[in-house]
């Protein structure tokens, strides 16, 4: 699989794409275009594509991918800006990607005047966002599998398909529909749908290359739709070496640089804050819990404003326009509001605790009231029986 960094969203992005993240609820793109004849390929049983996927490596190559999300949620704020909150949770973005090898990529948000770019080479990472100049270097640790990394505003099919893959298992039914065309590659169709109804994820459809056994697009379909919720996907791709001028990276004259020490040193300079997330259940019916999160419910019983604290700039606007929409609830873990969307529930308590999953509304409160026994910021077990079935 490619060792592109997994992209760490707790401290600059939505909880809810971290939700989908940690329980096998990510993305694929409309624009990916998918041929009326089925392909000829060999046969292969799920157990096989399985493995094939989870052992393939990823040769170099040079493309482009688009990510679409609709969840249902309200109009948003700063959804034009490709960095903020409300872009990853609305519309579509579309994402270049130059790889030479799991420590030697470059990843590419381009906007209409503007372009955020991730290049890693070895032990070294840069964030280049165009807008400001400003870049910040990260000192990343020496082993493949990096623990922290820098973020980008979107994922490939294969960081997709991985996280994906994690929900396989007794919870999880899986088999291989007709062979599709993605990005002129004929490709297996794998699909994996939860057993549990609590699970909001109706099925997840995985696009492996017949040649490579590349995840070329993976689409999120919640529970009773036709159409996907969220997914990501090539719309071209050429397995071919990037070249050099592509990969390498300078900043450029008069950029501010910034530096940051992922390798759990000492950092040098001002670095990004990941925060600590906790979960409860596991697989498809993960839950994260949040503690001093910064939010609060703010309504009050005769319905009052509902605000966020501590929360600036865009991210902010954007969660109160999202608790805004929000119900209120109770019960014996308390009271808060509660956010549902086709694929997401978010539950605000009003001692400022976030539970965010994939998962009916009912797996959130059961997952509140354990964590109510326990002090807040405590990590919590992952097989805990509130959501696990």
């Amino acid at each position: 699989m490619v060792q592109i960094p997994k992209l760490s969203r707790r401290a600059r992005w939505a909880v809810p794409v971290a939700a989908l993240v940690i329980t096998g609820g990510v993305i694929a793109g409309s624009l990916i275009s998918v041929a009326q004849a089925a392909p000829g390929l060999p046969a292969r049983t799920p157990a096989q594509l399985l493995a094939q996927v989870a052992d393939s490596h990823t040769p170099p190559l040079t493309g482009t991918v688009v990510e679409t999300a609709s969840f249902g949620l309200p109009r948003l704020p700063g959804a034009q800006n490709p960095t903020s909150l409300a872009s990853l949770l609305t519309g579509s973005h579309t994402l270049r990607v130059w790889y030479a090898g799991p420590e030697h990529f470059r990843l590419a948000v381009p906007e209409s005047l503007s372009e955020t770019d991730l290049f890693r080479d070895g032990s070294t990472a840069w964030l280049w966002e165009s807008t400001a100049n400003s870049v910040t270097e990260f000192s990343l640790p020496a082993q493949k599998e990096t623990p922290a990394t820098p973020p980008v505003p979107a994922l490939t099919p294969q960081q997709a398909a991985q996280q994906v893959l994690a929900a396989v298992g007794k919870t999880t039914v899986v088999r291989v529909d007709r062979n599709v065309m993605v990005a002129d590659q004929a490709a297996y169709q794998l699909v994996l749908a939860p057993k549990d109804s609590r699970s909001l994820v109706g099925r997840v459809q995985i696009a492996v290359d017949g040649q490579n056994g590349v995840p070329l697009r993976v689409q999120v379909f919640a529970r009773g739709a036709t159409s996907p919720a969220f997914q990501v996907g090539y719309t071209l791709i050429q397995f071919v070496p990037p070249s050099p001028g592509d990969v390498n990276f300078t900043p450029p004259p008069g950029a501010k640089v910034t530096k940051a020490n992922l390798t759990g040193g000492q950092t040098a300079g001002p670095s990004r804050d990941t925060g600590n997330v906790s979960t409860y259940g596991s697989g498809w019916l993960t839950v994260l819990d949040l503690p001093s999160s910064g939010l609060t419910s703010g309504a009050s019983p005769a319905g009052g404003p509902v605000s966020i604290g501590n929360s600036a700039g865009d991210s902010g606007e954007v969660l109160n326009a999202l608790l805004g929409s929000a119900t209120q609830v109770s019960g014996s873990w308390g009271s808060g509001r509660l956010l549902r969307t086709s694929l997401i529930s978010a539950l605000i308590t009003s001692n400022g605790r976030l539970f965010v999953g994939a998962v009916q509304p009912s797996v959130l409160y059961a997952a509140a009231a354990q964590a109510a026994l326990a002090p807040q910021g405590a990590a919590s077990p992952a097989s805990s029986p509130a959501a696990t079935p």
